[in-house]
């Protein structure tokens, strides 16, 4: 039997855990806005723009002879993962393409850029399996590295601008009018989307990634009102499936990623279950989750206007005085 001492003292296991912890933390950070957005999605389809990435890299890796040979692959899904992350806003805004036809090319053109360029690099179909699916025993202290910085961003940002990205998310045109910069918040929200998919790729894998950030969330809904209790709640939520589905494969060969958003549908269907018993609809618990996200929201809008004309009337209040004319 291995002993929790041992969990920690191993590499083998210590980074996957370190990055487990990362992941339930990042992932209903960036999962809550989405979640207000109706963006779901989002994060599978970059997910599958980053296997694209993943096998650019191994290509590059294979003309510069580096070694390993997938040394680039998580640095290449960073670049493609954050570059489709602009390219869907930039289609919505300026094209004509509706959101979910632009994930759906997202979705293809990722599959089908990642499995013909990893044939080019040399490789096969199954060099990506463990970045679909992730996989403990590649884990490196390069990836953890990646992982830490890519989090400290992730929730820097996240809870540093919650105020304002909760006002863009919940009540765009609201927010819009208010004068708040709509358009780079959702910029904002798909790169941190795109560097949370290339955060979880080792472990919970590219395929599972976009349920980490929604799962927990959607559960979460189901227990408390409010975004901010909300976000907590489904981080907490995260975390804990995320170290409980690592500890699982420690014992059971199975597949991290599998486990740990199995775990989080869990948790869902139970808080599905408590309000069914406790005789609360959970229609009207979600309205009502709705409606305190909204005034939430419009209050950061209104506190974030009234210190704008706040600041106004003390640039006016300080205009320079004209000077005396000379006699």
């Amino acid at each position: 039997m291995i002993s929790a001492f041992d969990l920690l003292t191993s590499d083998v296991m210590r980074y996957p855990l370190i990055i487990a912890v990362l992941i339930g933390l990042t992932a209903p950070v960036v999962g809550t806005f989405l979640v207000q957005k109706r963006l779901s999605l989002l994060g599978d389809g970059l997910g599958h723009v980053a296997l694209t990435g993943v096998a650019v890299g191994w290509l590059v890796g294979a003309w510069l002879s580096v070694s390993p040979g997938d040394l680039l692959a998580i640095p290449g899904a960073l670049a493609a993962s954050v570059l489709g992350a602009l390219a869907i806003e930039y289609v919505r805004e300026v094209g004509h393409t509706s959101r979910d036809v632009a994930l759906a090319i997202l979705f293809y053109g990722g599959i089908a850029g990642g499995v013909v360029i990893i044939q080019l690099a040399g490789g096969t179909s199954q060099n990506l399996m463990g970045y679909l699916f992730g996989s403990l025993s590649t884990v490196t202290s390069t990836d953890l590295t990646i992982a830490v910085v890519l989090a400290v961003v992730v929730l820097a940002v996240g809870l540093g601008l919650s105020g304002l990205l909760a006002a863009v998310t919940t009540d765009e045109e609201f927010a819009r009018a208010s004068g708040l910069p709509v358009r780079l918040v959702n910029v904002l929200i798909a790169v941190m989307a795109a560097l949370t998919v290339t955060l979880s790729m080792r472990i919970v894998g590219a395929l599972m990634v976009s349920a980490l950030m929604i799962v927990p969330v959607a559960a979460a809904q189901t227990m408390v009102i409010g975004f901010g209790r909300t976000m907590r709640t489904a981080m907490a939520i995260a975390v804990a499936a995320s170290l409980g589905g690592l500890l699982i494969t420690v014992y059971v060969d199975l597949p991290p990623g599998g486990v740990i958003v199995l775990l989080s549908i869990g948790v869902y269907t139970i808080g599905l279950l408590s309000r069914a018993v406790l005789g609360a609809p959970v229609g009207r618990i979600r309205s009502g989750a709705g409606r305190s996200a909204r005034t939430e929201a419009r209050g950061e809008v209104r506190d974030t206007t009234e210190a704008r004309s706040t600041a106004d009337a003390g640039d006016a209040t300080r205009a320079p005085r004209t000077s005396r004319h000379l006699t």
